[in-house]
């Protein structure tokens, strides 16, 4: 292994059985011929089996940040899980070089009837420090963990945030070679985020390695310097992160499909259908167009339609008004219609954004309908000489 190289995924395959009984007897069947000195044939399928993750090669480096993307069930986890030695692959080999830092699971490592003091040397241990080692660092640990008062409650008590603090503040105070952060991190407040990133920042200087998983593509974006997407337990590589987490969009943003991520009629007596957009891939000063048809049971005087455009990790707005803004009442009036919204002039470049529609009946007493869909903003340079956006709305 190259000496910058801290960890060596070769051609990994790891294979998981649908049935726990038939899991448990998987397992009794290997243990009993690992015994007697044969194989277990870990590298074949038995029945209910399946391949979790399929000839995964990756290096990672030290000082860098990979980055693992993709949708629910595609193997992130058992990856992590592989590195940090939990579990160990059916065929191909790791090889990881010095101390693993790891925050995969909420509570992990933890024994809830002991105090978090406890399970900072309980937990410190397991990750290779010694008991003067813990001595020194406690109070370090203690203040970056800001759990204030409960370091003397038993961590049953705490909540996942709790868990969190303390997890992440005993890993990166174990001065790992590597660290390995799942979606955990997302249950913690934005303050204590940055503070985790801050600190990975501040270690990567010093040649700490991560491995980042998450869904949260500004988390991805902003951290992560190379790409793994991972779907159905198979490995696409990707150098420039943008194009990996382009790729990751388009399994749920299918350009030249209607791919809405949801829809919700929720109006008693009206239904709105065959909603239609004109693009979902945008420069600068472009526009966009909603259309959607409703039938009426009744008449719906002086709707509230929102509009919002809001960041993919939904924590941050770009856009959002009201049609009272622009002083366009709406009424939806009994039978069949046809409603119009053409977003003009939107200002945006390089992101991954999301486009919601809201529509409320007058004074906001009842939601009628909900949507929202993934749009991207291409990297392009622009001039920022007009007004941001503006919203026209049509009732035909």
């Amino acid at each position: 292994m190259h000496p910058d190289v801290v960890a060596e995924i070769e051609d990994v395959w790891k294979k998981y059985c649908k049935t726990l009984r038939r899991s448990m007897m998987y397992g009794l069947s290997d243990i009993a011929r690992n015994a007697l000195g044969l194989s277990s044939h870990s590298e074949k399928l038995r029945k209910k089996e399946f391949w979790a993750l399929e000839g995964i090669s990756a290096e990672v480096k030290k000082g860098e940040v990979l980055g693992i993307i993709g949708p629910n069930g595609a193997g992130k986890t058992t990856l992590l899980k592989l590195l940090n030695g939990i579990f160990w692959p059916d065929k191909g080999r790791i090889k990881v070089r010095g101390r693993t830092g790891a925050l995969i699971e909420v509570g992990a490592g933890f024994n809830p009837l002991l105090t978090g003091r406890e399970n900072i040397y309980i937990n410190a241990a397991i990750l290779g420090m010694t008991k003067n080692e813990v001595k020194e660092r406690f109070q370090s640990i203690v203040e970056f963990a800001d759990i204030g008062d409960f370091i003397d409650a038993p961590v049953k008590h705490y909540s996942s945030g709790m868990f969190v603090r303390l997890g992440f503040a005993v890993a990166v105070h174990c001065e790992p070679t590597i660290m390995l952060v799942d979606e955990v991190l997302a249950v913690g407040d934005e303050g204590f985020q940055a503070k985790c990133f801050d600190r990975l920042g501040e270690l990567r200087k010093n040649g700490l390695a991560t491995v980042l998983v998450s869904h949260n593509m500004h988390t991805i974006s902003t951290n992560a310097e190379r790409l793994i997407l991972l779907n159905d337990g198979e490995a696409r590589y990707f150098e420039n992160v943008a194009e990996g987490i382009k790729e990751y969009m388009k399994q749920f943003v299918g350009i030249n499909d209607s791919g809405l991520e949801r829809i919700c009629n929720s109006g008693r007596h009206i239904e709105f259908h065959g909603v239609e957009v004109n693009k979902r891939s945008f420069e600068p000063g472009e526009s966009f167009e909603i259309q959607m048809k409703y039938e009426a049971a009744a008449d719906y005087s002086d709707v509230e339609i929102d509009v919002g455009i809001y960041s993919s990790n939904e924590k941050g707005f770009y856009f959002q008004a009201t049609n009272r803004a622009y002083k366009q009442p709406i009424d939806l009036h009994k039978g069949e219609g046809e409603l119009k919204i053409h977003i003009e002039d939107i200002r945006l470049a390089n992101a991954l954004a999301k486009v919601a529609i809201s529509i409320w009946s007058k004074g906001r007493e009842e939601l009628l309908f909900w949507w929202r869909i993934p749009v991207e903003f291409r990297d392009v340079e622009f001039s920022t000489g007009k007004n941001f956006l503006h919203v026209r709305y049509e009732n035909i």
